[in-house]
């Protein structure tokens, strides 16, 4: 299993239109992705950051999605995103929901 992280500066005032986008946007293009498995977000308390991962079946998968479909993500949330998105990417070596891990 891969996993995205995108962490991101949030216009002042916005996390609620964050959240919306993202319920109403951008998990519905996450859903038609190929090999896409979870997705989850996170807001910080004082709502100026913001962080989403996303989780893959393969690295083909989110390499694909980041390729061909990342860039219609950074449009719908332009306008309460300030500044470029940093993406770092991840190999899964643990889940619980997933089940992923070594079990003894």
């Amino acid at each position: 299993m891969y996993a995205c992280n995108v962490s991101m500066h949030l216009r002042a005032n916005t996390a609620r239109e964050f959240a919306r986008a993202l319920q109403q946007d951008v998990l519905p293009m996450l859903r038609k992705q190929s090999g896409f498995t979870d997705g989850i977000s996170f807001v910080a308390a004082d709502c100026r950051d913001a962080m989403a991962i996303s989780l893959w079946e393969r690295q083909e998968d989110a390499d694909a999605y980041n390729r061909d479909v990342y860039p219609k993500v950074l449009r719908s949330l332009a306008k309460v995103v300030e500044g470029t998105p940093r993406i770092e990417a991840y190999e899964v070596s643990n889940s619980t929901f997933h089940e992923i891990g070594s079990k003894n």
